[in-house]
C-alpha cells in the first residue's frame, strides 16, 4: 500500500494527501473498460508539498527511516496510537548505524538552515547580540539541545509537529479564505468612495448583476451522497447509472490502488458538482471561493464516512456510508455563495487591522525616507570632501613640480636670482 510502507502510517499518510494549494484532476479514466490497467507504482509517486515549513526535511527524513528493512517493518505493525503516542521512536535505537549516520546529516543541514533563516530575519531588522542557539527553541520539530545527532527524541518530535500541523492546516485554510474575502469586501467598498454618486450606482448595480448571475446555477447534489456519486459514475466514468456499484465505484476512483481514499482522491469527486457553479471564464465565478467549496465538501465527506479519524477512507468505511440515510436522502447542499462568510462587526475589526499594518508601514517607509536622505547627505559631504581632498593634493603636486625645476639661461647655464 501507498505509504503504509513509509514512515509513520498516521502522520505521514497526511504528508501524502494535504497540499498548500490543491488543485484536483477529475477522474476520467474508466477501469471497468481498460484491459491490463497497471497499478500505480507507489515509488515513483512524489509525495506532494505539505506547507509545512520543514517540508524538505520531513520527507527526507522519510526516505532515510524507509531504507532501513527493520524500522520499516515496525512500522509496518504499528497503529496509529502507537505511532502518536512516540513509542514507534524507540525502534530508532534499532536501525542501522548508516542509516543513523546519514540521519544526523540531515539535522545538522536543517539547523544550519534554521540558523540561517534566523540571521537573515535579525538582520532584517537590524537586531544584533541575540542568542541563536536560543531562538531555535522556536522549531519543535527537532531537539535543538543536541544539533549533531538525530535521535529518538527529534523523531518523537518530528512527529508529534507534523501530527499537529497538519490537523490544524484545514482550520487555517478556512482563516486565510475569510480574509481574503473581507480584502475583496474592503477593496470593493474603498474604490466605491473614489466615485462620484453616479459612477457608484453604476458599479453597485454591476456588482448586484454579477451576485445574481453566480447564484444563478444547477442544484448541487450533497457530496457524498448516491446522487452526487451516480453523477461521477455516469458523466465521468461513462458508466449506465442503472449499473451503480459502490464497491466498483471506490475502486475506479482509489487511484493509486492503496486500497485508501485519500483527501486527494476524494477532492477529485467533486470537480463536477464545482463545475456547475465555477466557471475561469466568467468574471463572476472566483476560482480561490472554488478552492474553499471543494475543501468544505472533503471535509462534510470526511465526518461522515471517515470513521476512525485518521483522514483516510477504507473500503469498509465507504460501504458503511452508502448504508446510511443521508446517503440517499441527502439534506441539500448550501454553498459559499448561500452564507455570510462575515460580519459587518469582524470586516470592521479586519479594516481596523488593515489600518494599523498600513499606519506601521507607514511609519517604516518614514523611518527608511530619512535614512535614505542622512545615508545621502553623507554620501554628498563625502563626495564634497573627496574633491576637496582631491585639489588639494593637485596643488601640491604642482607646487612640487615646480620646485624641482631648475630655472636657467637662454644658453643653459644656471640662473641665480639675486636675494633682495
Amino acid at each position: 500500500m501507498m505509504w503504509r510502507t513509509i514512515l509513520l502510517r498516521y502522520c505521514f499518510l497526511l504528508v501524502s494527501c494535504l497540499l498548500t494549494a490543491l488543485e484536483a484532476v477529475p477522474i476520467d479514466i474508466d477501469k471497468t473498460k481498460v484491459k491490463n490497467t497497471q497499478p500505480v507504482d507507489s515509488a515513483k509517486i512524489e509525495p506532494p508539498d505539505t506547507g509545512l515549513y520543514y517540508d524538505e526535511y520531513l520527507k527526507q527524513v522519510i526516505d532515510v527511516l524507509e531504507t532501513d528493512n527493520h524500522f520499516r517493518e515496525k512500522l509496518q505493525k504499528a497503529d496509529i496510537e502507537e505511532i502518536k503516542s512516540g513509542r514507534l521512536s524507540k525502534e530508532l535505537d534499532l536501525v542501522s548505524h548508516h542509516v543513523r549516520t546519514k540521519l544526523d546529516e540531515l539535522k545538522r543541514q536543517e539547523v544550519a538552515r534554521l540558523r540561517m533563516l534566523i540571521k537573515a530575519k535579525l538582520d532584517s531588522l537590524q537586531d544584533t547580540g541575540i542568542d541563536h542557539h536560543a531562538l531555535l527553541k522556536q522549531f519543535d520539530h527537532l531537539n535543538h539541545l543536541n544539533p549533531d545527532k538525530f535521535e529518538s527524541t527529534d523523531l518523537d518530535m518530528l512527529i508529534k509537529a507534523a501530527t499537529s500541523d497538519l490537523e490544524h492546516y484545514d482550520k487555517t485554510r478556512h482563516e486565510e479564505f475569510k480574509k481574503y474575502e473581507m480584502m475583496k469586501e474592503h477593496e470593493r467598498r474603498e474604490y466605491l468612495k473614489t466615485l462620484n454618486e453616479e459612477k457608484r450606482k453604476e458599479e453597485e448595480s454591476k456588482f448586484e448583476e454579477m451576485r445574481k448571475k453566480h447564484e444563478n446555477h444547477p442544484k448541487i447534489n450533497h457530496p457524498g451522497s448516491k446522487d452526487q456519486l451516480k453523477e461521477v459514475w455516469e458523466e465521468t466514468d461513462g458508466l449506465d447509472p442503472n449499473d451503480f456499484d459502490p464497491k466498483t465505484f471506490f475502486k475506479l476512483h482509489d487511484v493509486n490502488n492503496d486500497g485508501f481514499l485519500d483527501e486527494q482522491e476524494l477532492e477529485a469527486l467533486f470537480t463536477k458538482e464545482l463545475e456547475k457553479v465555477y466557471d475561469p471564464k466568467n468574471e463572476e465565478d472566483d476560482m480561490v471561493e472554488m478552492e474553499e467549496e471543494r475543501l468544505r465538501m472533503r471535509e462534510h465527506v470526511m465526518n461522515e464516512v471517515d470513521a476512525n479519524k485518521d483522514r483516510l477512507v477504507t473500503l469498509d468505511e465507504f460501504l458503511k456510508a452508502t448504508e446510511k440515510k443521508e446517503f440517499l436522502e441527502p439534506d441539500s447542499w448550501e454553498t459559499l455563495d448561500q452564507q455570510q462568510l462575515f460580519t459587518e462587526e469582524e470586516l470592521k475589526e479586519y479594516e481596523n487591522l488593515i489600518s494599523l499594518q498600513e499606519n506601521e508601514l507607514k511609519k517604516k517607509a518614514d523611518e527608511l525616507q530619512k535614512q535614505k536622505e542622512e545615508l545621502q547627505r553623507q554620501h554628498d559631504q563625502l563626495e564634497a570632501q573627496k574633491l576637496e581632498y582631491h585639489q588639494v593634493v593637485q596643488q601640491m603636486e604642482q607646487k612640487k613640480l615646480q620646485q624641482e625645476i631648475s630655472p636657467s639661461g637662454p644658453g643653459g647655464e644656471l640662473k641665480f636670482q639675486p636675494h633682495i
